[in-house]
């Protein structure tokens, strides 16, 4: 191979993980900051009652995204960053993301059309609330568009191209809240009070726009590089068997996982009514946690996040390499600097939670969950890196496990402590699950780095 040739293979040489954590982080918080006022916005609107409604959504939309686009994007991202490092080339097969696209769409299909006809029977005997089957009907055409948009970011994430996710992340969020202030505002001028419904229309308006313009970004970087660097077709190019032989457990664990977290969503209200409160206390108490404490809560994670995306890629390039050494210090350097600002998050937010609470969300609840929740911030930030270097590891067979039993944990503070003590029972179950599970990992790349000495 020519000098030349090599130049093109590799355009530049900055570090992809750098560079990449950067523009995902960049974009993730001018995203969460502007979901941080869209929040405040919503809360002020629909009241903590229509936010704990709402909420009930969210196992519901994380079950369709696991059985429809998350193994895809997963698998294809690993396929694509294995190929890019065995092949030295910047610019893979398109192949996995064909395959991804031709077999997720009518699998989301289906799931739309499920969600759409059986929504009353999700909504009441599901859900527990029948005010959410008008909002299911609303959010049953996103299920395909985020199928398609995962596909697409799953081979940009694996060529660490983490521009064209970060942006269309980044137009998703403004189009959506454009949506909501525009269809409110209008409701509002008519004299009418809109319903949490338009919540659920701008979170499907969002995810078609970012589709659309994830589809223009890749017809961009194909049409363009396709002509002066057409990738042969490789032997290292996976068939439909090794992309299913990698998406199936992927979706099972997913699937499984999302289930149990939907147990947990609903098993919250449920238990906080046995506690004593009546079916609107609950779900405003609900609400409260959930759509005003935990995103605070979660707000740095923009930043550990963004490594946790760009890690899967080059650990996964970097284990295909055999490159040891290169993953013992991407483990060594995750560790170390998310524990700084897990430690730093938790002070800051154990000082300031209830300023934060009253001041923001005009709720004294809201500042009292954010300051307890404080104390898993250490836990939480390492744990989302860390799980993205075991499946990076092919661990993921231990990270199910390791997933499995933290949620059990959870569910079992549930169903023991929250009749008895409240949402404080929750918290307390919360962040013992988050310890063990940032233990479970830990133990899991210990035992990975001894095998690697001997």
């Amino acid at each position: 191979m020519s000098s030349s040739t090599k130049k093109l293979s590799r355009p530049h040489t900055r570090h992809p993980l750098i560079m990449g954590t950067a523009i995902l982080t960049v974009t993730g918080l001018i995203t969460r900051i502007i979901g941080f006022f869209y929040r405040i916005y919503l809360s002020r609107l629909f009241g903590e009652e229509g936010m704990g409604i709402y909420q009930l959504l969210s196992p519901v939309l994380a079950l369709s995204f696991s059985l429809t686009a998350a193994g895809f994007q997963t698998a294809i991202s690993k396929f694509v960053a294995a190929q890019a490092g065995r092949e030295n080339t910047a610019f893979p097969s398109r192949r996995p993301m064909a395959m991804g696209l031709l077999l997720t769409i009518p699998l989301s299909l289906a799931c739309t059309a499920v969600l759409f006809l059986e929504s009353d029977y999700i909504a009441i005997h599901l859900l527990q609330e029948p005010r959410t089957a008008d909002m299911l009907r609303i959010l049953a055409p996103s299920i395909p568009l985020s199928a398609i948009h995962a596909c697409v970011n799953g081979y940009f994430y694996g060529i660490k191209k983490a521009g064209v996710p970060a942006g269309t992340q980044l137009f998703e969020q403004c189009c959506r809240v454009a949506c909501v202030y525009l269809v409110s505002a209008y409701i509002l001028a008519q004299g009418h009070t809109p319903s949490i419904n338009v919540a659920v229309l701008g979170l499907t308006i969002g995810e078609g726009c970012s589709m659309l313009a994830a589809l223009l970004a890749a017809w961009y970087h194909f049409s363009g590089f396709a002509r002066r660097f057409a990738t042969p077709r490789s032997a290292s190019v996976p068939g439909y068997g090794q992309l299913l032989g990698m998406v199936i457990p992927l979706t099972a664990n997913r699937i499984i996982l999302n289930l149990l977290q939907s147990v947990e969503s609903v098993s919250i209200p449920a238990g906080l009514r046995s506690y004593g409160y009546d079916n609107a206390t609950a779900l405003s108490v609900y609400g409260v946690l959930t759509g005003m404490a935990f995103p605070m809560i979660f707000f740095p994670n923009a930043l550990t996040g963004s490594v946790s995306v760009m890690l899967l890629p080059m650990i996964s390039e970097s284990y295909a390499k055999g490159d040891d050494e290169g993953i013992r210090r991407a483990i060594l350097r995750t560790v170390k600097y998310c524990f700084l600002l897990g430690f730093a998050c938790m002070g800051f937010f154990l000082l300031t939670g209830k300023l934060l609470g009253e001041g923001l969300y005009k709720s004294p609840l809201a500042g009292h969950f954010i300051r307890t929740l404080s104390l898993i911030c250490p836990f939480l930030y390492l744990d989302t890196t860390l799980s993205s270097i075991l499946q990076g590891l092919g661990m993921a067979g231990r990270l199910f496990f390791i997933n499995v039993t933290s949620l059990l944990a959870r569910l079992l503070f549930i169903l023991l402590t929250v009749p008895c003590l409240g949402i404080q029972g929750y918290l307390y179950g919360l962040l013992i699950s988050q310890t063990l599970q940032c233990a479970l990992y830990l133990a899991c790349l210990w035992r990975r780095s001894l095998q690697i000495n001997r």
